[in-house]
């Protein structure tokens, strides 16, 4: 096989060398050697065989080389080291292209791997020199119009791209692929009723084609004609209604006219169909659900949306996924458990259905559970460190902070990063400081920025834990500071820095900054109302910081802090008011 190969390979080149093995004639003394075209054609039809017959390129690579360094005129060595990507650089492959097209510049395969090179290197001018030279010596060739045409576009010559695929369109008639791109190049032009028109001649030329109609349907719709463009799309479906292309059209035209209820139906065929991967299906359902109004309002389409896709992949875990998040949503948490907890006996195991069933047993307070499917994550995935780590929330939820430290220290023995293991330093720091132990948690905290000196949790907590203590407030400053530097304006962190220039007296500085943030806050966070109660109040704004501390109490404060704040106030002004009436007598 291998010996009829080489000799159909030997076949070819003779056909390129003609004057290979015809005899040189002595030369004259004194003059340059002629290049050794027999050598240089020996070593390249090696080359050819080590490329082709033993796949062996870096070998084929060096045989090209030789080959143009016998003879630098082989136009075939060029081509094949540049059409095989046997080069370092895409300028390297252009010069290469270049050179077998500068030899042979009648050879049609070389002009076009010449012009390919240009394009993979964004010289798309030069690129469009060749392909119309190639277009004017093959005009019988459909895809050189193409190329032309996409080439103008590149170079921002639109109406020299629109000229070229009229041509093509007389030569040839009507081609789907060139159709498609002059009804491009005319919405870009703004020639929308020339687009129409292109449009809709397709439609009547080739009618039982659903995509025709879908495309006429969207140009309506970009001319605002919207009966005309759903009476397409009707059409369309008619023909064909499992048509992807038109399905997700119908969609996007139905969502920029925000008929929410049309483009939830054409979603729905969209998921009957195999047309769309998983992945892509999972991305538009989170799209579709990601406003929580939206959700509400349209609960029943959403819910059989995920419906759907439960029963089409019923054991697939991004659909599990899915379809456990939107029973979330929907307030049923139990069902979700149970769809977790009936998946835990999926093999192979999935390690998030574990996790999840412990998440869920936990914020439900069921610490048997929450530790019993922890046992078993940690059976299964012996060598991951998240079970372990969750072992240590769940014990720090349930207020067990001695077992709790214990649990995040077991864990750091799996940890294989130092951003994770900055992470479990930090919990093992807050659940030292839920214990009352501050020391602890401190030296906790220094350790996890040693691994990690950008953690914007620690370094906010630290700050903060400092600042309720009063202690080393500038260095407190310093992390909070360099958090809200990290981060994007988080109410949590303007908070953390308002209350230490509180704690440093710097009032009227921390007022301006928690006013921010409780203008960005959609919480209602009444830690946040009460702090800036307290900056209101050292400001003289007493009317202002007692509004703010009832606030605070409407949103879950503790009574008792905001009545002591109140009684401190009035306790203050008694005595302001004793002092006065003193002074007077």
């Amino acid at each position: 096989m291998r010996q009829r190969a080489a000799t159909l390979l030997l076949c070819m080149l003779l056909c390129m060398f003609p004057g290979a093995f015809t005899a040189h004639g002595e030369q004259p003394r004194g003059t340059t050697p002629p290049p050794d075209s027999l050598r240089s054609l020996y070593l390249y039809t090696d080359a050819l065989k080590r490329l082709l017959i033993e796949r062996d390129s870096t070998r084929a690579r060096e045989l090209c080389r030789e080959a143009l360094k016998s003879d630098s005129t082989c136009a075939p060595a060029y081509y094949t080291l540049a059409v095989n990507g046997l080069y370092d650089t895409p300028g390297e492959g252009v010069e290469l292209a270049r050179c077998a097209w500068g030899l042979d510049t009648t050879n049609k395969w070389y002009a076009r791997l010449y012009g390919q090179t240009l394009i993979y290197d964004n010289r798309f001018g030069e690129a469009l020199d060749i392909y119309r030279r190639l277009l004017r010596d093959e005009p019988r060739e459909p895809d050189n119009y193409r190329i032309v045409a996409a080439l103008y576009e590149q170079v921002e010559r639109p109406f020299s791209a629109l000229a070229t695929l009229d041509s093509a369109e007389v030569r040839f008639g009507r081609v789907p692929t060139l159709s498609a791109m002059k009804r491009q190049l005319l919405i870009a032009t703004r020639q929308l009723d020339k687009a129409v028109e292109e449009a809709r001649t397709m439609v009547e030329e080739v009618p039982y084609e659903a995509e025709h109609h879908a495309v006429l349907a969207n140009l309506y719709g970009l001319q605002g004609k919207d009966s005309l463009a759903r009476a397409e799309f009707d059409r369309a479906l008619e023909i064909d209604s499992t048509d992807i292309r038109t399905l997700m059209t119908l969609a996007d035209f139905c969502n920029s006219r925000r008929d929410y209820i049309g483009l939830l139906a054409a979603t729905r065929r969209i998921f009957d169909t195999d047309a769309l991967t998983v992945d892509e299906k999972v991305r538009r359902f989170r799209q579709l659900t990601s406003d929580i109004r939206f959700y509400g309002e349209y609960y029943i389409q959403i819910s059989d949306l995920a419906s759907a896709l439960a029963i089409r992949y019923p054991n697939d875990p991004r659909i599990v996924r899915l379809y456990a998040d939107h029973l979330i949503a929907s307030g049923e948490l139990e069902q979700a458990l149970a769809l977790y907890k009936l998946h835990t006996a999926d093999r192979p195991p999935v390690k998030d259905y574990f996790r999840a069933v412990a998440e869920i047993e936990n914020y439900l307070e069921r610490p048997d559970s929450v530790q019993r499917y922890v046992a078993m994550g940690i059976e299964l995935f012996p060598d991951d460190a998240d079970f372990r780590i969750f072992r240590g929330h769940a014990l720090s939820y349930a207020k067990q902070y001695d077992k709790s430290v214990k649990a995040y220290r077991e864990s750091l023995r799996y940890v294989r990063t130092d951003s994770l293991r900055s992470v479990v330093w930090g919990c093992i720091g807050d659940a030292y400081h839920s214990a009352g132990a501050s020391r602890k948690c401190f030296a906790a905290y220094e350790k996890s920025l040693r691994y990690w000196p950008d953690n914007t949790m620690v370094l906010n907590n630290y700050a903060y834990f400092l600042a309720e203590r009063e202690r080393d407030l500038e260095k407190a400053l310093t992390m909070v500071s360099r958090v809200t530097a990290l981060t994007d304006n988080e109410p949590t962190y303007l908070d953390t820095e308002a209350w230490i220039l509180f704690k440093l007296g710097r009032v009227a500085e921390a007022k301006k900054i928690m006013q921010q943030a409780i203008a960005l806050d959609r919480t209602n966070s009444p830690e946040l109302q009460l702090h800036y109660g307290d900056i209101l109040e050292a400001l003289g704004e007493h009317f202002m910081a007692e509004i703010y501390w009832r606030k605070a109490l409407e949103n879950g404060a503790e009574p008792e802090e905001v009545d002591r704040r109140i009684r401190i106030r009035e306790e203050q002004k008694q005595k302001q008011n004793q002092d006065a009436r003193t002074h007077e007598k």
